[in-house]
Order: structure tokens, then sequence, then C-alpha cells
């Protein structure tokens, strides 16, 4: 088996999850905010999203929140590493076995 870089696997998924957050606001700054509700309704499976969105968001805490999220997609990215190497580490039998082929 193969293991992951925790370092690598979470910049991944945190730089995933950046542009993802970022996708997200481009949307709610040029589409119209009734497309923007149905849209995000439809991804939250019907719930109202309405009275908690903010359409009034300063840049920085735009940037802020890109940040906030990129690390939080690093750290969870970085666990399942490292919870994916612990998991697959060979076992003596399979070590062995493949130190035969």
């Amino acid at each position: 088996m193969h293991t992951l870089s925790i370092s690598r696997f979470g910049f991944a998924l945190g730089g995933a999850c950046a542009i993802l957050y970022v996708g997200c606001a481009f949307v709610m700054l040029t589409v119209p905010r009734e497309a923007v509700v149905r849209f995000f309704n439809s991804i939250m499976h019907g719930w109202d999203v309405e009275p908690i969105m903010r359409w009034d968001m300063p840049w920085w805490e735009a940037l802020v929140g890109t940040l906030e999220i990129f690390i939080l997609g690093w750290l969870f990215g970085a666990l399942v590493a490292a919870l994916y190497n612990v998991v697959a580490r060979p076992t003596a039998i399979e070590a062995k076995e493949s130190e035969v082929h």
C-alpha cells in the first residue's frame, strides 16, 4: 500500500475548499438574489437559507473567510491522510508476501 503525504493531501483539500468558498462568493456577487437563494436552497435539500445569507459582507471578511476555510480544509485533509496512513500500514504477513514476490 502507498502512503499519503499529510501536508500535500491537506493542501489539496484546503485549496479545494477555498476555491469552493470563492466560487460561492462569486455566485452571490453576480447572480440575482432570488436565483442565488433558489440555488443554495436546492443544494441544502430544500432548507430555506435566505434568513442566514449575508449580502453586505465587506471584502476583508470574505478574504478572512477564505483563509479560515482553507485552514479548516487543510486540517481535515491532514487528519484523513494521517488516519489513512495508520490504517493502510501493511501487516507482517503482507510485508512477507511482498518480499517473496
